[in-house]
């Protein structure tokens, strides 16, 4: 399964909405910024955000972006529907002759088995913690950086 651009960038402005989230709220051209995505593209992205309930937003010389929910509260799943629909890593072919080939049955379970696993992985991840991951593995590299 392909996450288009468009997810791509509205998952980087979730995390970096994130990572300031008591900071009030965030200019677009801050996260644009941040993120090196185009302010245009990621205007239209976080409108959709907004409406789709993940973000509030406010116009104006003291406008911007913030998190309707809390950062541990995001699941990276959610975001992820929100933008591509359900997630299927393969669509499994269909057999159009009514017969019964070898493989037929595994694969179709392979490609469940897939789809299972993938959806555990974006369902547990929230924006908390990738943040959180994002942190440690900065640590590592200071560390690493300093021997």
């Amino acid at each position: 399964m392909a996450i288009s651009l468009k997810c791509q960038y509205g998952l980087r402005a979730m995390l970096e909405l994130a990572a300031r989230e008591n900071q009030g709220l965030i200019r677009l051209t801050e996260i644009a910024a941040a993120q090196n995505i185009p302010a245009r593209f990621l205007e239209n992205i976080l409108n959709q955000m907004r409406q789709g309930g993940f973000i509030s937003s406010r116009r104006g010389k003291d406008g911007g972006f913030v998190l309707e929910r809390e950062a541990r509260d995001v699941r990276i799943g959610e975001i992820i529907r929100f933008f591509e629909g359900a997630l299927h890593p393969l669509e499994a072919p269909t057999n159009s002759d009514g017969e019964y080939h070898r493989g037929d049955f595994v694969f179709n379970q392979l490609w469940r088995d897939a789809e299972k696993a993938l959806l555990q992985v974006y369902n547990q991840k929230t924006l908390r913690d990738l943040l959180e991951e994002e942190n440690h593995a900065q640590a590592g590299a200071v560390d690493s950086y300093c021997i």
